[in-house]
C-alpha cells in the first residue's frame, strides 16, 4: 500500500476588520487590571449622583415644612430645622387648605376608575387572546396609534364630549377619562392571559359553561399578579394626575390632592413652608406605597414576561 501525501491547506489570513478587531481585544485584555477599578469608581460615583439629584429636593422640601416662617426666612434650604416636632405647618396644611377634601375626592375616584380599568382591560385582553376574529391585530394597531397621538392635541374634542355628556365639573368627568383603558394595562394583561392555556376554557365549555362564566370564574382569578400591577400602576397615576382634575372639575369642593396644594398658591403664595407641609403630605402616602408594593409592581412586570 502506498501511503497517500495530502499537502497541507494554506491557512487564509485574517481580513483588515479581524486583524482590528483581534488587535482591540488585545488592547482591552491589557488595559483590564486598570479599566476595572476606573469603571467601578465610575458606576458609584454615577449612583450616587442620581440618588443625591433624587432625595436633595425631598430633603429640601422635608426640612422646610418643619421651620417657622422666620427661620425658614433666615436659614439656608439644606438647614436643619431647629425643633423637628413643629407641625404648625402640617395643620394648617391639612385644615385651611381642604387637605381632607382632598383625599376623599381622590380615593372616590381612584376607586371607581382603578376597578373600572381592571374590568375592561382584562375583558379587552380576554377577547383579544381567546376570539379569533377580523380585524384583531388592527385593534391592537388602533390602541398602539392613540397613544402615540399626545393627549393635549385631543383635548377640544375630550372636553366637548364631556361637558355633552354633563359630566363638567362631577367627579364621572376624572372617573370615565381615567377609566380609559391605556395600552399598558392591556398588554399587562395580555401577557399574563397567553400564560393561561386554552385546555382550561375548552374544559369549561365541555362542561356547559358560556364565554362570561369561563371569565370570571377562571380568567380572571388567574389574572391576580396582573390586577396587583395594573392596580398600583393605574393608582399611583391617578393620584399623581393635575391636568384632568384641574380642567374638568374647577369646583373647589371637587379638589383632589394636586389641585388643592396648587391652590395654596393663592391664600399661602408667600409661606413657602406651609407649601413645603402640604407637598409633604401629598408626597408621603405615595411614598409609602411604592416601597411597601414595589415587590409587586418588579415581580407583576417581569413574570409576565417570561411566562
Amino acid at each position: 500500500m502506498t501511503a497517500l501525501h495530502t499537502r497541507p491547506r494554506p491557512v487564509a489570513a485574517p481580513s483588515r476588520w479581524e486583524s482590528a478587531r483581534i488587535g482591540a481585544r488585545r488592547q482591552i485584555r491589557a488595559a483590564s487590571p486598570l479599566l476595572g477599578p476606573i469603571g467601578a469608581a465610575a458606576k458609584y460615583a454615577s449612583l450616587f449622583v442620581a440618588v443625591a439629584v433624587a432625595l436633595i429636593p425631598l430633603v429640601t422640601v422635608l426640612m422646610a415644612a418643619f421651620k417657622t416662617p422666620e427661620e425658614f426666612a433666615t436659614t439656608s434650604p439644606l438647614d436643619a430645622p431647629s425643633n423637628w416636632l413643629n407641625f404648625d405647618n402640617f395643620v394648617t396644611a391639612f385644615v385651611k387648605g381642604g387637605m381632607l377634601t382632598g383625599f376623599v375626592n381622590t380615593s372616590i375616584i381612584l376607586v371607581v376608575a382603578v376597578t373600572g380599568t381592571v374590568v375592561i382591560g382584562s375583558m379587552t385582553a380576554y377577547a383579544l387572546d381567546r376570539f379569533d376574529f377580523r380585524g384583531r391585530k388592527l385593534v391592537l394597531l388602533g390602541f398602539l396609534l392613540a397613544t402615540l397621538v399626545p393627549a393635549v392635541t385631543t383635548q377640544v374634542a375630550t372636553f366637548q364630549v364631556i361637558n355633552a355628556l354633563g359630566l363638567f365639573n362631577t367627579r364621572g368627568a376624572a372617573i370615565v377619562l381615567f377609566m380609559g383603558t391605556d395600552i399598558v394595562s392591556i398588554y399587562i394583561f395580555l401577557q399574563f392571559m397567553r400564560s393561561i392555556p386554552r385546555s382550561l376554557d375548552e374544559a369549561a365549555m365541555l362542561d356547559g359553561a358560556n364565554r362570561f362564566s369561563i371569565y370570571a370564574r377562571i380568567v380572571f382569578p388567574l389574572l391576580k399578579p396582573a390586577i396587583a400591577t395594573v392596580v398600583i400602576i393605574k393608582g399611583l397615576a391617578i393620584y399623581n394626575e393635575f391636568y384632568i382634575p384641574f380642567l374638568y372639575m374647577p369646583s373647589r369642593d371637587l379638589g383632589v390632592i394636586s389641585t388643592s396644594l396648587f391652590r395654596f398658591k393663592g391664600p399661602f403664595g408667600a409661606q413657602w413652608e406651609v407649601i413645603a407641609a402640604g407637598a409633604m403630605i401629598v408626597i408621603i402616602p405615595t411614598l409609602i406605597a411604592f416601597l411597601v408594593l414595589q415587590r409587586h409592581i418588579y415581580n407583576g412586570m417581569t413574570s409576565g414576561a417570561t411566562k
